[in-house]
């Protein structure tokens, strides 16, 4: 009787703890049983920020590996959209979200959205590396692209290399949009201009083509080689850009961590991770972890500039 006994009490606990552990595993209303550090849930990312957001996905994965971050590298129309339509619950692209949009998402979803900044990055502009016509003004830029300059000789007086060919990565990508909004503020592109489908293929595009100029992301020019991030793309030559009226390499600037810093170069663009997620569960805890200080290490080993840190630069004068 008394080991019998014993035996339905052991019975009675296992069976407790079996429901309740199975409690604890339930899904939720919307199917999710991603936690912070484990699950598998996909996320958007505007194509043109893949370099940074692969490097901070790969390292977040070996750090957590029951977690599994899925990846649709997209363009910023369509992510903000899949934000909206509740399709994905984690974006990360080149604009915050207007007070219109943060309305709206609050009223269909009773979750107040979090946006914030993860870093910098700047608008580069890239040429063949046949070219060494490599200095341009901010207002040769917007002639170009609005199509008032459309030779080589518009803007380099003297140039033989005839038509200018500008090639963006995506029509609706936020690179586009921040030079209509940024750049051009509200002037249409000119005829010619032309748009590929991704960076790499922007990149590919100048490399084949002596007359093109391609508008890409920084972060897609570092030499991976290059652990000091001084070294851009070895097959391209990345645009000095000037705001003075006439271009020199003295008064010119490439898109360096030290000349977005001190404002020098004018085309800098916040990253953002914006972020719909009831639960603040993996979703929000991969967006965290890119403004942690690991994270914001890796934003600037991948030579952009991070959001958060005490940075400091030093002048050093070289002699010969």
């Amino acid at each position: 009787m008394k080991k019998t006994s014993y035996i339905f009490i052991g019975l009675t606990i296992m069976l407790s703890l079996a429901f309740f552990g199975s409690c604890g595993q339930k899904k939720a209303k919307d199917g999710r049983t991603d936690t912070p550090t484990s699950g598998t849930i996909q996320f958007v990312a505007d194509e043109s920020l893949s370099p940074i957001i692969e490097e901070e996905r790969s390292q977040f994965e070996f750090e957590y590996p029951k977690a599994h971050l899925k990846p649709l590298y997209s363009d910023e129309v369509t992510g903000l959209q899949m934000i909206k339509d509740f399709k994905t619950t984690l974006l990360f692209t080149t604009r915050a979200l207007k007070d219109s949009e943060i309305a709206y998402l609050k009223s269909k979803s009773n979750v107040i959205p979090s946006v914030f900044p993860i870093g910098y990055d700047g608008l580069a502009f890239i040429v063949n590396k046949n070219n060494n016509d490599t200095c341009i003004t901010v207002n040769d830029i917007k002639r170009i692209l609005t199509g008032k300059a459309n030779k080589w000789s518009d803007v380099v007086p003297g140039s033989k290399r005839g038509d200018i060919e500008v090639v963006f990565d995506n029509t609706r990508s936020a690179t586009t949009n921040y030079v209509v909004d940024s750049v051009l503020h509200g002037e249409k592109f000119g005829a010619k201009i032309m748009a590929a489908q991704t960076s790499k293929q922007v990149i590919d595009f100048v490399d084949k083509n002596p007359n093109a100029i391609g508008v890409i992301g920084s972060n897609w020019l570092n030499d991976r080689r290059d652990s000091t991030n001084t070294t851009f793309k070895k097959n391209i030559h990345v645009m000095r850009v000037s705001v003075k009226d006439k271009a020199t390499p003295s008064n010119s600037w490439q898109p360096y961590q030290a000349y977005l810093l001190d404002g020098r170069y004018p085309f800098v663009r916040t990253l953002y991770a914006i972020v719909v997620d009831p639960h603040k569960a993996l979703p929000w805890s991969f967006a965290n972890y890119i403004t942690n200080p690991r994270g914001q290490l890796i934003v600037f080993k991948t030579g952009l500039l991070p959001y958060r840190g005490d940075i400091t630069y030093k002048k050093v004068n070289i002699k010969n």
